[in-house]
C-alpha cells in the first residue's frame, strides 16, 4: 500500500503529531522526549512568535492505515533573508525504518518549499536554534541530554539515500568536572577581571523583566551567535516571549553574568542540572506526576549531569580569556552540588576557539549530529 501524507489542520491531529515520537521510541533507553506543553505552543501559529516571520506547514505520513512518520516543513524568513539563501527547512522529522515513509515527506517539505519559491531544503531545523536541531550521526549508545534529542542510527541513511550532503556537523562533549578550580582557570579570571575591570553579575528572578535583564542575555547571544552557521538573529518581541519560556523556568543559581565597569553585559553561561531522566519518566508529560520528577532534579536531588547549555561574550571580548571568569565561579558550585560532569550543547566542529576550552579538562567525546541539505 502507498504511503498517505496528511496535512495537520485541527488539534486532534497536533497531538497525534506531537505525540508520534513516544510511541516510536517506546523501548529505546536513550531517547528523551520534548515537554509535550512546550511542543504543542511551539507547533501552534497562534502561539509561537516566529510564526510571524516563518510559514511552516505540519504533515503526518501514514502506511496501511497505521501512523508512521511526521515532519514539519518550514520557510524562516529571518535566516533565509540574513544568510542570502532561498531554503525550506525540515524538523520534526521522525519515521518508521521504511524508505517510502521517509521519501514521502520529504517530498512534501519540497514541495512546500517550491510553492514558496525555495530553491534548496535543509534539516534537521526548527524555527530557531532554540529549537531541535541535527541528526545523529555518531555516538548512538548513550542517553541524549534534554536539549538535544535522539534519534535511530537508520535516519542518516535515509538521508543520504534521497541525496542530501552534508551541510554542518555540530560535536557533543562530556566534560568531568574537576576536584578544584584550575589553577590556569583561576589565575586568567583575576587578571581578566582586573585587565578589563569585569565583575560577576548573580541573577535575581526580579531582574530578567523589572531591568530586563532577560531582553540583554538574549541580545547577548544574537551579537555573539550571529556569524554561526544558519542561526537566525532572535528579533525584540521572540525576545520577549524566550524570557519566560527558557529563562524563567530556570535555576538562577546556574545563570552565570559578567559585566563591565558599566553595567554593561559582556558574557553569560546558562546552564542546569540535567532533566533527562526526569522527563523520561514522565514521558514528557507535567501530569499527573512529571512536575515532581522535574522540580526534583532541578532543586532538590540533582542527576549527575549537568547540561551546559551555552556560553555568550560579546565580540569586542572574544579570545581574551572572559569564559575563564565563568568557570571560576561554575566550578566551585558544581563540586559543592555534587556534579560528576557536564554535557555540552552541540559545537560546531569547525569552532575551534570553543571546543580548546576543554582542553584543560578531562572530556570525552559523546556525540556528532549533521544538518544535511540538497538543491530542490
Amino acid at each position: 500500500m502507498s504511503v498517505t501524507i496528511k496535512i495537520v489542520r485541527s488539534k486532534k491531529e497536533l497531538k497525534e503529531f506531537v505525540k508520534f515520537p513516544l510511541k516510536l521510541y517506546k523501548d529505546c533507553p536513550y531517547y528523551v522526549p520534548s515537554l509535550y506543553m512546550d511542543e504543542m505552543s511551539t507547533l501552534d501559529a497562534k502561539k509561537n512568535p516566529m510564526a510571524r516571520y516563518a510559514q511552516f506547514r505540519l504533515y503526518l505520513a501514514y502506511k496501511n492505515g497505521a501512523l508512521a512518520g511526521r515532519v514539519a516543513a518550514i520557510v524562516n524568513t529571518l535566516a533565509n533573508e540574513s544568510w542570502k539563501h532561498a531554503e525550506v527547512r525540515f524538523g520534526w522529522m521522525d519515521f518508521i525504518d521504511d524508505r517510502e515513509v521517509s521519501r514521502a515527506l520529504i517530498e512534501a517539505v519540497i514541495a512546500f518549499g517550491k510553492e514558496k519559491g525555495m530553491t534548496s531544503i535543509s534539516g534537521p531545523l526548527g524555527f530557531t536554534d532554540f529549537d531541535n536541531e541535527g541528526c545523529v550521526v555518531e555516538g548512538f549508545e548513550d542517553i541524549s541530554s534534554y536539549a538535544l534529542k535522539y534519534n535511530y542510527p537508520y535516519y542518516a541513511k535515509h538521508f543520504e539515500a534521497l541525496g542530501m550532503t552534508k551541510a554542518n556537523d555540530w560535536l557533543e562533549y562530556r566534560i568531568f568536572v574537576p576536584s578544584e578550580v584550575p589553577e590556569k582557570v583561576s589565575r586568567t579570571a583575576r587578571l581578566v577581571s582586573e585587565r578589563y575591570g569585569l565583575h560577576l553579575r548573580k541573577l535575581k528572578r526580579r531582574d530578567l523583566n523589572k531591568v530586563q535583564y532577560g531582553q540583554k542575555v538574549f541580545q547577548l547571544i544574537n551579537a555573539s551567535y550571529k556569524h554561526l552557521f544558519d542561526f537566525t538573529v532572535l528579533p525584540p518581541e521572540v525576545i520577549d516571549s524566550y524570557v519566560d519560556t527558557y529563562l524563567g523556568l530556570l535555576d538562577l543559581n546556574f545563570v552565570t553574568c559578567v559585566e563591565d565597569q558599566e553595567g554593561k553585559l559582556i558574557a553569560v553561561a546558562v546552564t542546569m542540572p540535567s532533566i533527562a531522566r526526569a522527563v523520561q519518566k514522565g514521558r514528557g508529560y507535567l501530569f499527573p506526576f512529571g512536575w515532581w520528577h522535574l522540580i526534583k532534579s532541578m532543586y532538590l536531588k540533582h542527576e549527575e549531569a549537568l547540561e551546559l547549555l551555552l556560553i555568550a561574550v560579546d565580540p569586542e571580548y572574544r579570545n581574551r580569556g572572559v569564559h575563564a571568569i565563568l568557570f571560576n565561579e561554575i566550578i566551585p558550585n558544581l563540586i559543592k552540588g555534587g556534579f560528576r560532569y557536564g554535557e555540552s550543547n552541540g559545537e560546531m566542529e569547525t569552532n575551534t576557539s570553543v571546543q580548546n576550552i576543554w582542553n584543560i579538562y578531562q572530556k570525552e567525546f559523546k556525540r556528532r549530529r549533521r544538518v544535511f541539505t540538497k538543491a530542490i
